[in-house]
């Protein structure tokens, strides 16, 4: 999925940043026969003169669109007899082994192959890095580079390539060192013309192909599975990768929630108690909806993380005990507790507030599903707001009792903040331009030595979460003239994207008109709609969406977080963006 420099740009082609091009005026010297035809080759709007002698042949699909294409972005046909001059270029020949790229440092040559590896593979049975495939049979130096490049990231779409992979492993053993990651999260079944059930009978991806496929990768540092392959996660898959991979640092388990893999997690936690010294060197751990884990599995679990520094339990029993119980040594940056009910707002704000593995937070996820649950009431929020790091670039305190009092208390967080979310806040509009707005001037007769005025910060928002709250509706936000409401004009940049729930999206959508005129944009995916900035000439830092606390994510409102760098799509996709 290609961006087209708008935020939120999901399923865009390559072409729809093209805008397409007005009519241009017709010559005033023209008369009323030659009116429909021209001997130019500008854009005039009048058809070509046909020549004599000249022969028309029907040109490619191909052909027609890349002629197209660049007769858009020149202003010029480029269907004219042209003389083509032919240089003849010498070639030089160099020895074998001794060619300028082969001769470059293992280390560079090694970062100019991977830029032709693709992290999300194509649908279905449709060829992958083919690049590299070509690279492999260009000189001996090359392949070596190449081989180190396609076994570093093994992406595994569906069981067919998992089993040719396992096979090659199984033939040449030293590729196995080679891999550093096993990336899972796309597998599925779906749109292959089989069950789950029918690929269970084929046997190419199980609890015991898998684990051979672990022991073969000794020096693995990421694993990522999914709920598509729970039944095949047993114990001693589980056992092998808490325990038995020493450089292993990241492991996501997302949406895994299937009896077998229950009880198998469960017994490796029982076994674990029976050695308490025993630590797991994992960094990155996902949890992500595995709603059917027992509060038991994160009360022995989590103790030992000593080296955590992203968590993501987000949707499942974990405790406040559980939480409390991370160790000091821990560091965590990226936290994920999203819609867990069984924690409760004063012992999270005490996790925030007193332990010393949360001082170098970047993101932070408490929202919550207000329909079941209210995770942040007031008072926690009176407690929990001035005592956030100024290294946090992601807050979701979607579903907390926030009122207008707490305005004050996140207008400092909003300079280093990027993206906030306070969905189902109790905020009028007045309340929201606040953070974008500086404060009124002090009186003139009170006297200047009671205080000079802090110098005004812009707010460094560019995503904002404000999802089901009453007084953000269509009509509130077009009919209230500036400077009431700025929240859509440049004043509020680099604010760029808006979340807004179903009914406004809906309204928004159909206002094609007046989100011209303003410059902004309906983008929906899934379950989820936002209001989008369209890009400014000079305005952006050419980053786009892509931050190195995101690592790989180009879009704003991520929901789930990332354990290995790299694009997403599949599965986590679903749960980081969708959902």
């Amino acid at each position: 999925m290609r961006s087209t420099g708008i935020a939120q740009s999901f399923l865009e082609s390559v072409n729809a940043s093209i805008a397409p091009k007005e009519e241009q005026p017709s010559f005033n010297g023209a008369s009323p026969v030659d009116a429909g035809t021209c001997e130019c080759c500008c854009h005039c709007g009048k058809s070509a003169k046909p020549q004599p002698g000249r022969r028309l042949s029907r040109k490619s699909k191909s052909y027609t669109n890349l002629r197209t294409g660049i007769s858009e972005l020149s202003g010029w046909d480029l269907d004219l007899p042209r003389r083509q001059e032919v240089r003849h270029i010498a070639q030089k020949q160099y020895r074998k082994g001794e060619a300028p790229l082969e001769r470059l440092p293992i280390e560079v040559l090694d970062d100019i192959i991977a830029h032709l590896a693709i992290d999300l593979p194509p649908s279905g049975y449709a060829p992958r890095n083919v690049d590299l495939i070509n690279c492999l049979l260009t000189s001996k130096t090359i392949h070596v580079a190449t081989i180190n490049t396609l076994y570093r990231h093994i992406t595994v779409p569906h069981s067919q390539i998992f089993s040719k992979f396992l096979a090659h492993l199984t033939e040449y053993p030293g590729l196995g060192t080679l891999v550093r990651r096993l990336d899972l999260s796309h597998f599925t079944s779906v749109g292959l013309g089989r069950s789950r059930q029918s690929n269970l009978e084929i046997q190419n991806l199980t609890s015991k192909t898998l684990l051979k496929c672990l022991d073969l990768t000794p020096w693995i540092q990421e694993v990522l599975l999914q709920e598509n392959l729970d039944d095949d996660i047993d114990e001693n898959v589980l056992r092998k990768l808490f325990f038995d991979l020493p450089k292993l640092r990241a492991v996501d388990l997302c949406a895994s929630s299937s009896p077998p893999f229950v009880e198998a997690f469960s017994s490796t936690m029982r076994n674990l108690n029976v050695s308490p010294s025993t630590m797991i060197g994992v960094k990155r751990l996902s949890l992500h909806e595995c709603f059917t884990l027992p509060i038991s599995a994160f009360e022995t679990l989590l103790p030992r993380l000593t080296q955590l520094t992203h968590l993501d339990v987000s949707h499942t029993r974990i405790t406040d005990r559980a939480l409390s119980s991370l160790p000091t040594s821990a560091r965590l940056t990226h936290l994920n507790l999203g819609r867990c009910i069984h924690i409760t707002g004063e012992g999270v704000v005490d996790f925030l507030v007193t332990h010393p593995a949360v001082k170098g937070l970047v993101y932070l996820n408490l929202s919550c599903d207000v329909a079941r649950y209210r995770l942040l009431w007031e008072p926690d929020v009176d407690r929990l707001l001035p005592t956030l790091p100024s290294t946090l670039r992601s807050l979701n305190l979607n579903g907390a009792h926030i009122h207008p009092q707490h305005i004050r208390h996140l207008l400092p967080l909003t300079k280093h903040l990027e993206e906030l979310g306070l969905a189902f806040a109790d905020l009028s509009l007045a309340d929201i331009n606040k953070i974008f707005r500086p404060p009124q001037s002090v009186d003139s007769d009170q006297s200047p030595s009671a205080g000079a005025q802090q110098p005004w910060t812009p707010a460094a928002l560019h995503y904002l979460d404000l999802t089901s709250i009453p007084s953000i509706t269509q009509s509130t936000l077009f009919n209230t003239p500036a400077p009431a409401n700025i929240l859509l004009t440049p004043a509020t940049l680099p604010l760029e994207v808006i979340e807004l729930g179903d009914k406004a999206i809906s309204s928004l959508r159909e206002c094609r008109n007046t989100n011209k005129r303003l410059g902004w944009c309906v983008k929906e995916l899934g379950r989820r709609g936002w209001y989008v900035r369209e890009p400014i000439n000079g305005q952006g830092d050419g980053r786009g969406g892509r931050r190195a606390w995101k690592m790989g994510a180009m879009w704003w409102g991520m929901r789930k977080c990332p354990v290995a760098w790299g694009e997403v799509g599949g599965l986590y996709g679903h749960y980081m963006f969708k959902k």
